[in-house]
C-alpha cells in the first residue's frame, strides 16, 4: 500500500488551512534523531518564531453567529473552521458540518469563499467535476480570490486536463495568494515532476508564512518535495520544522516516520508513526506496514485490525482500496476502486486500480490503467514501480526493466518493501529479451517443378489442395 495517499497538500477555504487526514487530540511528541526537529534557522523546536498557543476556531465562529445569525460571512467562517477541524482531527463528520455551513451562507449571499469551500470539499471527495463547477462559479463572483485557482487546478488535475490546471496555477501565482494556496501549487508542480518550480513556490510561501499553521503547511510541503526527490535526511529536517510550528500535525509525524524508516532509524520511525496514529487512526495501517517489514507480524496484525475497526471510517475509497489490495481481498479492492474510477477517475485512482487488478491476477487489464496513472511529465516512483511489476508479470522484460529502473531513479527509498523488490527484480531480469521463436518453415510450392527429375523424367505435379471452408 502506498505510504500516503496524495493528501492534496494543504488546501485553503477562505484563508483557513485544511491539511487532509491531519492531527487530532494532543499527544506527547516523540523523541527524534539529532537535528530532526530544528527550526528553519537551526533553532530548536521551541524557537521563538512559532507559537504553540491555538484557539478553537469552531467555538469562535459559533460565538460570532450567536451575535450575527444572518451574517453570510459568519456562516462561511464556521464552514472554514470545520474544514480546519477536519484536518486536525481526521474526523469526516466535520466535512458534512462545513458543507451545511457553506450552503446556508450561500442561501444568504453569493459568498465566493463559501463557493471555494464547497470546491475544496468536492476535491476531497474526488468529485472533480463538481469542484470545477464551484471554482468556476467563484471565479465569476470574485476573480481575485486566489484560493479558487487551487480548487480549479486540483479539479483539472483530477480530470486529466493538465493544460487547464497549468493555466489555473499560473493565474494564481501571478497574483497574491496565501501560504496554503502557494503550498498546494507547489504540491501539484511536484506531482508533475517540476521540482525546480515547486521549490521556488515553497520558498515564496516560506517568506510569507507567519502563523504556526502557515509555517507547518509550508514546511510539510518542503518535506514532501525532499522525500519525492529521494532525500530522506532533508525530509526529516523539513518535517521537524513543521512539527516545531504545530506539534499536533499528524501528516508531518507520518512523513518524518517514513523518512526515518528509509534511513534505518526504526525506533524513531515507530515512535513517529505512533504519534501520527494517536492523532488520526488512519495512520495505523502505515505503522502496521512498518512492523510487517521489521518481521513483527503479530504487532502488524494488531495495527491492521485497528485500521479496519477505526481507521477505515476516516479514509476515502482510494486509501481503503489500496489497503484491501495489499492486506485484504484484492477482488474487493478492484470493485471498490473500479467504482471510484467510474465516478471520478484521476491518475491516483488509475494507479490504485492497476495495482489491485495485478494483485487479483488480471495483469492485461492492469497494464492499461497503469499507463493512465503516469501522465506526461509525472514523477511518481510508486506508480512507475507498479507499472514495472505489471509488465514483468506479462513477460515484457524490456518494459519491466525500464519502469523499475525509473522508479529507483526517481526515489531510491520510495517504499520499504517495493524498493528492495525493484532492485532484486533488476538483478533477476535478463538484460536482453529472449530471442524470438524460429520462423515456421515455408510451405512447399503447389506449382509443378520445372526442374527435371534425377531420372530425366519430368517431376510429377503436386496434388491439388482441397479447399477449406
Amino acid at each position: 500500500m502506498r505510504r500516503f495517499l496524495p493528501l492534496l497538500g494543504c488546501l485553503t477555504a477562505g484563508g483557513v488551512l485544511l491539511a487532509l487526514f491531519g492531527p487530532g487530540d494532543p499527544a506527547p511528541g516523540p523523541g527524534t534523531p539529532p537535528g530532526a526537529s530544528t527550526g528553519p534557522d537551526g533553532a530548536s523546536a521551541g524557537g521563538s518564531r512559532t507559537s504553540r498557543t491555538r484557539t478553537d476556531p469552531v467555538a469562535d465562529a459559533r460565538a460570532r453567529l450567536r451575535e450575527h445569525p444572518a451574517d453570510a460571512r459568519a456562516w462561511t467562517a464556521l464552514g472554514d473552521a470545520h474544514l480546519d477541524a477536519a484536518g486536525r482531527t481526521g474526523d469526516p463528520a466535520h466535512y458534512a458540518l462545513a458543507r451545511s455551513a457553506f450552503r446556508y451562507s450561500l442561501s444568504l449571499s453569493p459568498e465566493a469563499d463559501a463557493m471555494i469551500g464547497m470546491g475544496v470539499i468536492a476535491n476531497v471527495r474526488h468529485d472533480h467535476g463538481a469542484a470545477r463547477a464551484w471554482g468556476t462559479r467563484a471565479r465569476r463572483t470574485a476573480p481575485r480570490r486566489w484560493p479558487l485557482y487551487t480548487v480549479l487546478a486540483d479539479a483539472y488535475t483530477g480530470l486529466g486536463r493538465y493544460d487547464r490546471a497549468d493555466l489555473a496555477l499560473r493565474r494564481m501565482l501571478g497574483g497574491t495568494p496565501d501560504v496554503a494556496s502557494l503550498t498546494r501549487a507547489a504540491d501539484l508542480l511536484r506531482l508533475r515532476g517540476e521540482s525546480g518550480r515547486a521549490r521556488a513556490v515553497l520558498r515564496r510561501a516560506g517568506f510569507a508564512a507567519s502563523s504556526p499553521a502557515e509555517l507547518a503547511c509550508q514546511a510539510h510541503g518542503l518535506g514532501e518535495l525532499e522525500w519525492s526527490l529521494g532525500r530522506p535526511r532533508r525530509a526529516v529536517r523539513a518535517y521537524g520544522r513543521a512539527l516545531a510550528a504545530d506539534p499536533e500535525h499528524a501528516p508531518s509525524y507520518a512523513g518524518r516516520a517514513r523518512a526515518e524508516a528509509a534511513l534505518g532509524w526504526t525506533g524513531a520511525a515507530i515512535r513517529d508513526y505512533g504519534a501520527a496514529a494517536a492523532r488520526d487512526p488512519g495512520y495505523t495501517a502505515d505503522l502496521g506496514e512498518l512492523y510487517e517489514h521489521l518481521g513483527r507480524p503479530e504487532r502488524a496484525a494488531r495495527q491492521y485490525a485497528l485500521f479496519t475497526s477505526h481507521g477505515l471510517a476516516r479514509v476515502d475509497a482510494l486509501r481503503a482500496g489500496r489497503f484491501e489490495a495489499d492486506h485484504g481481498d484484492p477482488a474487493s479492492a478492484v470493485r471498490r476502486l473500479r467504482a471510484e474510477w467510474n465516478g471520478h477517475g484521476g491518475a491516483d485512482v488509475a494507479d490504485a486500480l492497476a495495482w489491485a487488478l495485478h494483485r487479483a491476477g488480471h495483469d492485461a487489464e492492469a497494464a492499461g490503467y497503469a499507463a493512465r496513472a503516469e501522465p506526461p511529465g509525472s514523477r511518481n516512483a510508486q506508480a512507475a514501480y507498479h507499472r514495472g511489476e505489471i509488465a514483468r508479470a506479462l513477460g515484457d522484460t524490456a518494459a519491466a526493466r525500464a519502469h523499475l529502473a525509473r522508479a529507483l531513479r526517481i526515489n531510491p527509498y520510495f517504499s520499504l518493501d517495493g524498493a528492495p523488490r525493484a532492485r532484486q527484480a533488476l538483478i533477476d531480469l535478463p538484460r536482453t529479451p529472449p530471442p524470438p521463436p524460429p520462423a515456421p518453415s515455408p510451405r512447399p510450392s503447389s506449382k509443378p517443378s520445372s526442374k527435371p527429375s534425377p531420372s530425366g523424367t519430368p517431376a510429377p505435379s503436386a496434388a491439388p489442395r482441397r479447399s477449406q471452408r
